[in-house]
């Protein structure tokens, strides 16, 4: 602990760039005003046919650049790439509903994409301005993104370049911006109680989860740090990604390869597991018979170990399989066999490609090459 307390403390007294930091390392190209009125937008694709997509598609939101690229996963094909679809600048989160709409948090808005057809049908405007429409780790805009269990609703976590963060509601029948709720900073990730009743969004840069009344729109705010905040915005302590238990309700929240906080979000408390792939962590998900997969980005600024993907049990065993670089975020196959990590990362050393692992350990971890620095990932 005292290692990683005083790299947290070197990094904020160097205001070092990156995931620490709060402000972006340089500047970036300005393009139009996120917080401004936009029409719906076809994609480029629309009036054309489309072969249909197979089920077990990967969808990737292509940070790297403004599109969201369709991958065919499986070792034994060519081509990996089955196409892409425009959504609009450094898409980041993104989440599949049941009618095969998938709705992406870009840094224009949330564009909805229909899977099937692979076409653009609308690009929704935040409602919160942002500034100016920007590319990197630090762009204003959608981040995480989650979808009411009812399908009505999907919950987007806006970036505001320099102060809090908002919750942004979007009605999924209008396709509108239906109410705005102030977060953390720079909410990294966003999820909902298996009833539906509370939105957490995880404030990356507040060292914290504020649970959201979507009905009523009241907020509680919850802090998560288990080393302590005294890095401030220049530490590499804080909360990333989050998971809903479905059991109970729990919010499960992975630090450093170390320790998983267990945070209750009735009573706000947490209690600290311990973990063991000793490194800096990001995406985490679940399977459906209640593993954890977390992600683990590699070393930051310390002897910690490499990139890699921890599979966690119901009961904490864990068993952890090296990674060949940073990753970012982890889908997994509905038959829970599967494990598929994005390797774009939001910081530099990022790859074109996701790493398919076998969660049962019967094969080696392969990579496919597709898509643009890809963050969000769904299995279609």
């Amino acid at each position: 602990m005292s290692v990683r307390r005083a790299v947290s403390a070197l990094v904020a007294a160097l205001v070092l760039a990156g995931c620490a930091a709060g402000t972006p390392a340089g500047p970036a190209a300005s393009r139009t005003h996120s917080g401004a009125p936009a029409a719906p937008v076809p994609s480029p694709s629309a009036g054309r046919a489309a072969p249909a997509t197979p089920h077990g598609t990967l969808l990737v939101a292509d940070f790297g650049g403004d599109t969201v690229t369709f991958v065919d996963p499986d070792p034994g094909h060519d081509r990996h790439t089955l196409g892409s679809v425009e959504v609009g600048t450094a898409p980041y989160g993104l989440v599949v509903d049941d009618e095969g709409l998938a709705w992406v948090a870009t840094a224009e808005g949330v564009a909805v994409v229909d899977t099937a057809k692979r076409t653009r049908l609308a690009r929704i405007p935040y409602r919160t301005r942002t500034g100016p429409v920007t590319t990197g780790e630090y762009r204003g805009g959608g981040m995480g993104i989650a979808l009411a269990p009812d399908g009505r609703h999907v919950y987007v976590g806006v970036h505001v370049p320099g102060r809090d963060g908002v919750l942004e509601i979007v009605d999924t029948t209008t396709r509108e911006v239906t109410g705005t709720v102030p977060v953390g900073r720079r909410p990294f990730d966003v999820d909902v109680s298996p009833d539906g009743a509370e939105v957490y969004a995880t404030g990356h840069d507040s060292f914290d989860v504020t649970a959201v009344d979507p009905a009523t729109r009241g907020t509680r705010r919850f802090e998560v740090a288990p080393y302590g905040t005294e890095g401030g915005l220049g530490s590499w302590l804080k909360p990333h990604y989050a998971v809903v238990r479905p059991a109970d309700g729990k919010l499960l929240l992975p630090f450093e390869g170390e320790r998983l906080v267990v945070l209750d979000p009735r009573t706000g408390r947490s209690t600290v597991e311990p973990m063991t792939a000793d490194t800096h962590q990001h995406g985490a998900t679940l399977t459906p018979d209640g593993t954890l997969l977390v992600v683990g980005t590699g070393p930051i600024l310390s002897e910690d170990r490499g990139p890699s993907l921890t599979i966690r049990t119901p009961g904490g065993a864990e068993r952890v399989v090296p990674l060949d670089g940073p990753h970012e975020d982890v889908a997994v196959s509905a038959d829970g066999r599967t494990a598929y990590v994005t390797e774009g990362f939001t910081r530099d050393g990022y790859g074109n490609g996701i790493t398919v692992v076998d969660l049962t350990g019967a094969k080696r971890p392969f990579e496919v090459v597709a898509g643009a620095r890809p963050l969000g990932i769904a299995v279609l």
